[in-house]
């Protein structure tokens, strides 16, 4: 159940920032892909997940995070979502659409 979630938010952050999923999990630091993966971060954080999910989760698109990157990741995307209405939108909208 929880990687169902996991793979509708991916889905849902990706679509939102014009990028593929193998393109929000490289390792580049481009500013919107590193915002787009702390969104999914944040996102799965708020619906509970674990961090130790997430990484597990990660494994298939062969991409290794620490906890401590998701757990900065979630402090920045909270930051953009307090600053940005246009990203604070686009949650509220992910989430909404998302809901069990």
């Amino acid at each position: 159940m929880k990687k169902q979630i996991f793979n509708d938010y991916a889905t849902a952050v990706a679509q939102q920032f014009h990028l593929t999923l193998a393109e929000m999990f490289t390792a580049s630091k481009r500013r919107d892909i590193v915002d787009a993966r702390q969104v999914l971060y944040y996102l799965c954080i708020e619906r509970q997940i674990k961090v130790s999910y997430i990484k597990r989760f990660l494994e298939p698109y062969k991409f290794k995070v620490e906890y401590s990157t998701i757990s900065h990741g979630v402090k920045r995307a909270k930051a953009l979502i307090e600053e940005d209405s246009d990203v604070r939108d686009m949650v509220l909208g992910i989430l909404e659409s998302n809901k069990a």
